[in-house]
This record gives C-alpha cells, sequence and structure tokens, in this order.
C-alpha cells in the first residue's frame, strides 16, 4: 500500500491513532492502516486491492458521526481517510452549482462561496471539521434542512468507486435526470456501505441580502407547535431557521460553555430562535417579525423576545442554540437519542418521552431540543445522580417506539452506523430491511464495504 499511495498516504501503528476511534468514544480498534488517497484513481486502486485480499474498508471523513460508522471494529480492517481529496472547483453561477471533493470540510467550502452572491445551505454544529463525503453519507440534515433539504437534495451529482473498484461517474449539474434509478439518492444515507463517494456537484442557493433574527421566550412545548404554525401561516417563504431549546439545557451551556450570555429579561420553560432571510433588501423582515411577535404574545405563545441588533448579537442567538451538546457534555455523561416526528407532534413526543424516561430511571435529566420545521428533536438525557446503570438499552428502544408510533424515525439525521442496528431490525419493517440487504448483497456480495454498518453482521461493541 505505502508503494502505491506513496509514505504520507499509508499511516499504521500509532500514526493511525486519531483514525481510529469515533467521535464519542464507543467503538474502534486500531486497522491494519489508514488509506489516503489523493485522487479518485487511487482510491479505486486501494478498494480493487484489497477486495483482492479479502480485507475490509471503512471509509472515514471527518469522524464526526454519532452512531460509530466511520471506525474499523475488527482487526485487519483498513480506514480509507478522505481528507486529501480536498478540492473545491469553480463555482458555476449561472447554473448555481460547485464541484467538490469529498475531502472537503463543510466550513472551508461556506468560505470558499464568500463574496460568490452564492452559499451552501447545509449548517450544523460539527461543520468546522464534518466533511462533504461523510455528510453525504450519512444525508446530514442540519438547522436549515426544512428550508432547502437534506444532503440528498442538495446533491446533484456524484462520483462514486464502487465495491469492487470501478468508479462510477454520475457528475451531472441537472437536477432533471430520470434517464433510469436515481442512483446519486442510493449513496446518500447510505454511510459507504455501497460504495465510496469521491467528487459530488452541489447545489447552491443565492445568498441572502438581509436577515431577521429573534430568540423568543415560550410558556411550553404546546406554544412552540403553535408558533410553528402561525410562523409558517405569516412568513413561510422567508423562514431560515426554527431551532427551539428548553431551559434546561440552556442552563446547561451558559454554566459550561465560556462566552455565552442570556439576552432577555426573565428565563423561561422553552426558547425559540426564528430566522428570517431574503434575498431583497426591500422586504421588511422586521414589519414582518413584529406582527408575527404581536400575534404571538395576544394569543399567549411568546413571554418574551429579542430582536438582534446586530451580526454580533445573531451570532450570540445561534451559539445558544449550537452550544446545546457541548454544554450537556461538559455535564457529564449522557445518552443521545436522534428522534423524528411530525413537527405537529413534538410536544406530545417531549410530554410522553417524560413519562416513559421517569418511570424507566426516575430524576433522569432530559434535554430535548432541534429543529421545529421538520420535527428533528434531539432528544439527549443526562442521568440522576446514581448514574444510567443498565437502563440504556430500555430508553432507547422505549423512545424510539414512542416515536415509530407517531409515525416519526429513531433515526433522523446521524443514521444508523453500528449502533441503532437492533433498534432498525426491531422496528422496522422486515421487508425494508430485505431490500436493503438485497441492495448490499447486489453491490457489495463479498461484504466489504464498511462490514457492520447499517445491516450489522459483527458485535456491536469492541
Amino acid at each position: 500500500m505505502a508503494n502505491l499511495l506513496g509514505p504520507s498516504g499509508w499511516l499504521t501503528g500509532a500514526d493511525t491513532q486519531s483514525y481510529s476511534r469515533d467521535w464519542l468514544d464507543r467503538y474502534g480498534v486500531t486497522p491494519l492502516g489508514v488509506a489516503r488517497p489523493a485522487s479518485t484513481a487511487e482510491v479505486a486502486a486501494v478498494v480493487t486491492l484489497c477486495r483482492a485480499a479479502g480485507v475490509p474498508v471503512v471509509p472515514q471523513g471527518g469522524n464526526t458521526g454519532l452512531c460509530g460508522a466511520a471506525v474499523a471494529t475488527q482487526p485487519g480492517t483498513v480506514i480509507l481517510s478522505l481528507s486529501r481529496m480536498a478540492q473545491i472547483g469553480a463555482v458555476n453561477a449561472d447554473s448555481a452549482t460547485v464541484t467538490v471533493g469529498a475531502g472537503v470540510v463543510l466550513a472551508e467550502l461556506h468560505r470558499k462561496l464568500d463574496g460568490s452572491g452564492l452559499i451552501f445551505p447545509l449548517h450544523l454544529g460539527a461543520e468546522g471539521s464534518a466533511r462533504i463525503g461523510g455528510l453525504i453519507g450519512t444525508n446530514a440534515g442540519g438547522s436549515h434542512a426544512f428550508r432547502h433539504g437534506m444532503m440528498a437534495d442538495l446533491v446533484l451529482g456524484l462520483e462514486v468507486v464502487l465495491p469492487d473498484g470501478t468508479i462510477w461517474n454520475g457528475l451531472r449539474e441537472v437536477q432533471k435526470d430520470n434517464a433510469g434509478y436515481a442512483l446519486r439518492r442510493l449513496f446518500c444515507g447510505a454511510e459507504g456501505t455501497l460504495g465510496i463517494v469521491t467528487r459530488a456537484v452541489l447545489r447552491l442557493a443565492p445568498e441572502p441580502r438581509h436577515r431577521a433574527t429573534a430568540l423568543l421566550a415560550l410558556p411550553d412545548f404546546g406554544a412552540l407547535v403553535r408558533l410553528g404554525t402561525l410562523l409558517r401561516a405569516e412568513a413561510a417563504e422567508f423562514l431560515t431557521g426554527l431551532e427551539f431549546f428548553c431551559d434546561f439545557g440552556l442552563g446547561l451551556a451558559l454554566r459550561h460553555v465560556a462566552g455565552l450570555g442570556f439576552p432577555l429579561t426573565s428565563r423561561a420553560p422553552v426558547y425559540l430562535l426564528v430566522e428570517l432571510a431574503s434575498g431583497s433588501g426591500l422586504v421588511p423582515l422586521d414589519d414582518i417579525f413584529a406582527d408575527v411577535l404581536t400575534k404571538g404574545m395576544e394569543a399567549g405563545l411568546v413571554l418574551d423576545g429579542a430582536l438582534a441588533a446586530s451580526e454580533a448579537q445573531r451570532a450570540a442567538f445561534w451559539r445558544l442554540r449550537e452550544e446545546q451538546p457541548e454544554g450537556q457534555r461538559l455535564e457529564g455523561p449522557q445518552i443521545k437519542h436522534d428522534i423524528a416526528v411530525p413537527p405537529g407532534r413534538i410536544a406530545d413526543f417531549i410530554a410522553q418521552g417524560a413519562v416513559l424516561c421517569q418511570t424507566a430511571l426516575p430524576g433522569t435529566r432530559i434535554n430535548p431540543f432541534g429543529h421545529l420545521g421538520d420535527g428533528n428533536i434531539h432528544y439527549n438525557l443526562s442521568p440522576p445522580e446514581a448514574g444510567f446503570g443498565n437502563a440504556a438499552p430500555a430508553l432507547a428502544q422505549g423512545l424510539a417506539q414512542l416515536a415509530q408510533a407517531m409515525g416519526g424515525s429513531f433515526a433522523a439525521e446521524h443514521g444508523l452506523g453500528r449502533s441503532k442496528i437492533a433498534l432498525a431490525d426491531a422496528l422496522r419493517d422486515p421487508a425494508e430491511r430485505g431490500l436493503m440487504r438485497a441492495i448490499k448483497a447486489a453491490l457489495d456480495p463479498a461484504g466489504l464495504m464498511n462490514p457492520g454498518v447499517v445491516l450489522g453482521h459483527e458485535p456491536a461493541d469492541n
């Protein structure tokens, strides 16, 4: 492998340490080595060589995933890092597209587009380290998904190295391409089990010229749902952010994360970060906000609020939401759940979930936060003083069943990885799981491409 990739392209021993464990430090063993190809041809050569030797391959982007999909869990595995494939092509302003390598860091793409009049409208907390290939593999969502769609909706074309080393070039720059199966979507959310994405054509959006951002205090989650309905009715085409969090999560962030401040006069049970944006400076966003807030207060849905008066204040509002995971991490042990329900059922899920958690483990501290626009709830738990004990599986199973019963999902935007395979097998229709296995067997009959992920067949913990 060293002869194929050169000294900087093949790492072994202690040099693989930073690639070997997942973000939450739950999974991972020392791999046979880490391949760092610099081109699609080199990716294909690595995959071909590993296939001939019967060596499993695990693709890895920024390794920021939360379900353990990007590390080796069986000895003798090669991790294929895409970090050197970080080229960003010229921006096609007329078609509003850009072609990028799978190793491009999301924040770098945002910086590249500064001043172009276009943006890539995917934003999430890990954008400083998450890479495009991993975002495609997990079909990432983030805070603007309800407006612009998830990663699969932002991908127009892909280049993929298949499990046998064949290169599929589907780098087309058109939205409408019905010449058969929509193959590009097959690899979005496949978590590297069907092939390795090497390049992508991404859809861009016009950069907003005017924004209005408010932080609102609400009496309860029922008011949150009703206010969301009002906002969609009064400001639908201008909504770009609808992010909620609770007072427990705010307290953790204020306690543990430096540089945060609370901008309202008093605390409340629930908070909603609302952002409106327009490509025209002629749209009176502040007036729209004022009208909606007046109606919200008259209906008892809004207790207090502040409108960002500067870009610095806007960033400060967003930090209160974005630092929710960090605040809880610094508090101590936690269990993360990535739930989606229809937006109208958010309050029902949070209320019933609280009963479920307190029944299974009295004293559990619950921090629900997430995306009101698409119903994605990050339902994270901190333990009582005695710890979680052995309650984690029952909590996960109960919350997953509750989401499923409400027409939702237990895997909203983090994927299945290794950690949620048992839930998928238990709760999803056998026909659905069978279809997935059939696709996997057709493309990767040897089972060497990221084995144990999505479908599973190896021990769950190492």
